[in-house]
């Protein structure tokens, strides 16, 4: 896709970083780019007094507990000022939305999973419809190896092999019954990946390149962080502080 092209020319510096790292600077990004946006496209005078009213509102309904009629009042008033805040706020959320859900989409393509080095060990699966049976063949291009038997049983509606190749982009072909499909695998030393899953309308109905889950901060004894979890606890923070710092309501 061009978009992918083209972001990955201008975050190529952050592709040599510690993929830690490289989705905290995006992050940090991320937050000013959307901060910056918000500041500028909004009345940050009247958005500071419809924040400062509703709190107030809350305060005065925590008080009102003992008169039900007078804080469901507020509680009404609150709720009007709350949603005149959200359609203040939903100009800069309208221009950020497509850029982030580019770059959330380009991040998801690089650090989703880990890539595979060459003469690393992996797998294929193949998945076939119901009722599949047989024997299920595996075509490899030069540069790649199958480690043990290229012909293999379908169990319980599935066929996996083990694989090692060269650096470089390789095709792949699956042969079941007259059918064949094909599947690329991306071998390489830098953070990239071909899209681990094809999925077809035929015997074969779909075939998966078993990346290992790229792991970026393990928390506990069986939890494991990926990009979005990384992604989603550091832009909080970075968004609190940098509202506070730029005061942006």
């Amino acid at each position: 896709m061009a978009y992918y092209d083209f972001l990955n020319i201008v975050f190529a510096p952050l592709l040599k970083l510690p993929t830690l790292l490289a989705i905290l600077v995006l992050a940090f990004l991320v937050s000013i780019l959307i901060i910056l946006i918000t500041k500028y496209t909004t009345d940050q005078s009247l958005m500071k007094k419809l924040k400062d009213d509703i709190k107030e509102h809350q305060k005065q309904i925590k008080e009102l507990k003992e008169n039900p009629a007078k804080a469901m009042e507020l509680q009404k008033k609150s709720m009007e000022l709350n949603m005149k805040y959200m359609t203040h706020s939903l100009k800069p959320t309208i221009i950020t939305f497509i850029p982030i859900i580019l770059i959330f989409s380009w991040m998801s393509a690089t650090f989703a999973f880990e890539s595979i080095k060459p003469q690393q060990e992996f797998s294929v699966t193949a998945v076939f419809g119901q009722n599949a049976n047989g024997n299920a063949d595996l075509v490899v291009p030069e540069g790649m190896t199958i480690i043990g038997n290229k012909t293999k049983k379908i169990e319980n509606g599935k066929a996996e092999w083990a694989l090692k190749g060269e650096e470089g982009e390789h095709l792949l072909e699956f042969l079941y019954n007259d059918e064949k499909q094909q599947h690329s695998v991306l071998i390489t030393k830098n953070k990239k990946y071909i899209s681990p899953t094809k999925k077809t309308d035929s015997a074969i109905k779909l075939i998966q390149t078993n990346y290992k889950k790229l792991i970026v901060l393990p928390i506990g004894y069986k939890d494991w962080l990926g990009w979005l979890g990384t992604y989603i606890w550091s832009s909080i923070i970075f968004t609190m502080i940098l509202r506070k710092l730029m005061k942006v309501y």
